[in-house]
């Protein structure tokens, strides 16, 4: 899966706040994620995103 820095990925999930959309930070082994609702940022690792995307939105 092509995921790049500065793309928005939705998620097959909810966060908690209510937002399904995440902005990507890092990538590597693992993902450096941001909630775009609340801001929260998290650690995933690489096949749990992949496996949990729906749609990537590619910045422009």
């Amino acid at each position: 899966m092509d995921i790049q820095v500065g793309d928005v990925l939705k998620m097959k999930k909810q966060h908690p706040c209510g937002s399904s959309e995440w902005e990507v930070l890092r990538i590597g082994a693992d993902f450096r994620l941001k909630c775009k609702g609340c801001g929260h940022q998290i650690m995933i690792p690489r096949p749990k995103a992949e496996k949990n995307v729906r749609a990537v939105v590619r910045k422009d």
